[in-house]
């Protein structure tokens, strides 16, 4: 799939002296493992290479990934190679020096929007950008070396994104790539220990999600979480994010939000939408967002926007269960 696109960017990897990787704001297991991982490949492969991450998005969630590296001087990305992963339009890119680089690599799982790279590999069939450069090395195993390490922020990226190989977008492909990936002796115990295991006040957050979350008439399940309820059980904006997988398996409901207060001047509330059956990215568009079809994010500045955004939600749900048969 993509072959000759594939020959493309292992040219120009092998091209350049010195490569910057890139990714989304609001970073996530997919994109650290992406960019981790290609790192890693990269370094494994040809070790006088410089590759750098330079990022300043941080979430505790991910911390045991590792830091990234240190910021540089605008100098240093000039005449070098950028790869752009996970990032379906450039101002969502986390690090806009991206743009000093001498070209542009992307490399994104999502629905095409923006078109910012001189090569563009894009495959929204793929469950996450992590399987996509799992692929990459699959597809030139005589040129390409794969670390542990590499192959365990690539299976981080695969299993996160993919819900635990849950999702739509999974595959054979997936599988094959998973598994491959496993033939390095990934200590799965020990990455799943730091994805899974819980605190016991975020239980107790759980509880209080429960009692609080809302659902309207067609079927959107929702819940919005203000600071006040995050500073009561001490959770962090991304454990509060997380949330939203709490809500996805009422029957009868196809949508479900969660709605997250955030610390920033001015005023905006992060916003996870999920969905089962019925495409929901269009929604999330009209709110500062956007992402895959069952599986997108967005920003609102108020409970009015915030009301809005459930309406609309509320309206595709109905929508799709007038027009369709077989949804739970």
């Amino acid at each position: 799939m993509n072959t000759e696109i594939k020959k493309k960017i292992l040219h120009k990897i092998k091209e350049y002296d010195r490569i910057m990787l890139f990714r989304h704001i609001r970073i996530d297991g997919d994109c650290v493992g992406a960019t981790k991982g290609l790192k890693a490949i990269i370094k494994e492969s040809w070790p006088s290479k410089e590759v750098y991450i330079i990022d300043d998005e941080h979430s505790d969630f991910l911390a045991f990934a590792g830091e990234d590296d240190a910021p540089m001087p605008d100098e240093a990305y000039s005449g070098a190679l950028a790869i752009v992963l996970d990032t379906a339009t450039s101002d969502r890119i986390s690090n806009p020096k991206f743009k000093l680089c001498r070209e542009i690599i992307k490399v994104d799982h999502h629905i095409p929007v923006d078109s910012y790279g001189e090569i563009e590999w894009v495959e929204e069939e793929r469950c996450s950008c992590s399987e996509m450069i799992a692929d990459l090395y699959l597809s030139f195993k005589d040129e390409l070396k794969m670390s542990n390490e590499a192959a365990t922020y690539l299976y981080m990226g695969i299993v996160t994104d993919s819900g635990r190989f849950k999702y739509r977008g999974v595959n054979g492909d997936t599988l094959r790539c998973a598994g491959a990936l496993l033939d390095h002796d990934i200590d799965t115990e020990k990455l799943y220990a730091h994805l899974y295991l819980e605190k016991y006040e975020n239980l107790k957050f759980r509880s209080a999600i429960y009692d609080k979350m809302l659902i309207t008439e067609a079927g959107v399940a929702y819940i919005y979480i203000d600071r006040e309820m995050r500073n009561k059980f001490g959770i962090t904006v991304d454990e509060a994010a997380a949330c939203v997988n709490l809500l996805d398996s009422i029957i009868g409901c196809l949508c479900w939000i969660a709605f997250i207060e955030t610390e920033q001047e001015d005023g905006a509330v992060r916003v996870r939408l999920r969905s089962r059956f019925v495409s929901i990215n269009t929604v999330a568009e009209g709110y500062h967002g956007g992402g895959h079809a069952c599986a997108s994010g967005a920003t609102v500045y108020s409970r009015d926007e915030a009301q809005a955004l459930i309406a609309d939600a509320d309206k595709a749900v109905r929508e799709y269960k007038a027009t369709h048969e077989g949804w739970l």
